[in-house]
């Protein structure tokens, strides 16, 4: 049962264009599991040097499918980060996420036993839901009949159950919430800030996400946008002239966000503060009107209450899909002008996490302001120059970050957010 919490005197929801935003949201603790790390060192150590987690797909056998390539997170042992008890009721994108929650609240330092229980809130992310333990099941129903379907199948794929899990596995009462596409890891930060905003101390939030089974494999081949080259060093060529699609991957990231004077008082070292967000849907196709990412970023840089010229590196989608590459170059240098910003994208290592993408670069983004260096996208070669974007290729590039820009898309919906230093 969730208590709701009253919105304070003092202020309201950052944008809302009622009153200052008072209560700022900090992010104090990461937890990222990825293909190229599984823990956060690990995986900041790995997009440093560019080490990629891409490769042939190991959990089943790829070769009756034109796409043959994933990241997937290496494997571990489940019983040593999760109860026994949770084993078998939970698909891998619960179990990864239920281990990203929990190194997160270890490296922010809280101890939640010192908040009141509904006096913390949950969002995660998710865009396709358990779909490994649904194939597993509906294998069991078919060919050995219902008896032998697990009981757990009737919440293990349901998109709230990362929500749910995290809030059973921490003792938590407080609001919980789930968001659903591509965009979702970003949305559930953003509903994290708006916790904090109606007075919550606490908000857990991000997500991580896995689909790589066949029966997401088939769903993703619809789309006709998955990379078919076997090669792992150009299959994922995002804003380059050879670019043939995008590689899937499982993964992402959680985190802990604070009221920005709970965090200080009790001594906590944020690494970044959520200073703005915005959503905006593209238009019908053949409407005339150009896509809506440009004005989702003009509407996140002024939610944040900084300018262009302010930001100082933008963590692409990078759909690695022409037309939708020269979309995104489009909004971003129209905005910020040609070669005007340094725009990255670390997901060239690990494929697109489905909701975990833009919770993943997030995290990405905070560790670049925390450490003074912009990780690169690797593999790019040869990019479009008509894009005039200002790529970080190769090898990470030393400068000061105050202000970051993460950008996410799905379908028709496109989402931005402004980090700013601590």
């Amino acid at each position: 049962m969730s208590t709701t919490i009253p919105r304070p005197d003092t202020g309201t929801e950052a944008g809302s264009g009622t009153a200052p935003r008072l209560r700022r949201a900090v992010i104090t603790g990461l937890g990222v599991v990825a293909p190229n790390g599984f823990d956060t060192a690990e995986y900041w150590d790995a997009v440093l040097h560019g080490r990629s987690g891409i490769d042939r797909v190991t959990r089943f056998d790829p070769a009756q499918y034109p796409a043959q390539l994933a990241g997937e997170v290496p494997d571990y042992d489940v019983r040593k980060y999760i109860p026994g008890r949770l084993v078998p009721q939970t698909d891998q994108s619960t179990r990864l996420s239920l281990i990203a929650m929990e190194t997160a609240v270890g490296d922010s330092g809280l101890d939640l036993a010192t908040v009141p229980q509904d006096h913390v809130g949950v969002a995660t992310g998710i865009s396709v839901g358990g779909l490994e333990y649904s194939q597993r099941e509906l294998e069991k129903l078919w060919s050995l009949g219902s008896d032998h379907v697990s009981a757990y199948l009737s919440f293990s794929w349901f998109y709230a159950v990362n929500t749910g899990q995290i809030s059973i596995r921490h003792g938590l009462h407080g609001p919980g919430g789930v968001l659903t596409g591509h965009t979702s890891g970003l949305e559930a930060i953003a509903q994290a800030r708006r916790y904090v905003a109606d007075g919550l101390p606490v908000a857990m939030c991000g997500a991580a996400e896995s689909g790589l089974c066949p029966l997401g494999w088939a769903i993703e081949l619809t789309t006709g946008r998955l990379s078919t080259v076997t090669d792992r060093t150009r299959a994922y060529l995002p804003f380059d002239t050879a670019a043939s699609g995008y590689v899937l991957g499982e993964g992402g990231a959680l985190l802990v966000v604070e009221e920005a004077a709970h965090a200080l008082a009790r001594g906590a070292r944020p690494y970044g503060e959520i200073a703005g967000h915005a959503t905006t849907f593209d238009p019908r196709p053949g409407s005339g009107r150009e896509p809506g990412l440009r004005r989702a970023i003009e509407l996140a840089l002024a939610d944040a209450g900084v300018t262009p010229a302010d930001v100082d590196v933008v963590f692409a989608d990078a759909a690695g899909v022409a037309e939708l590459d020269r979309a995104e170059a489009a909004a971003i240098t129209g905005l910020f002008g040609p070669r005007a910003v340094p725009v990255t994208a670390p997901k060239t290592m690990t494929g697109r996490l489905y909701a975990g993408s833009p919770a993943i670069d997030v995290a990405t983004a905070l560790l670049s302001m925390r450490h003074g260096v912009i990780p690169p996208m690797i593999n790019v070669t040869d990019p479009v120059p008509s894009d005039q974007l200002d790529l970080v290729l190769g090898r990470p590039r030393e400068v000061p970050v105050s202000t970051a820009l993460v950008l996410a898309r799905g379908e028709g919906l496109n989402s931005a957010m402004v980090l700013t230093a601590p």
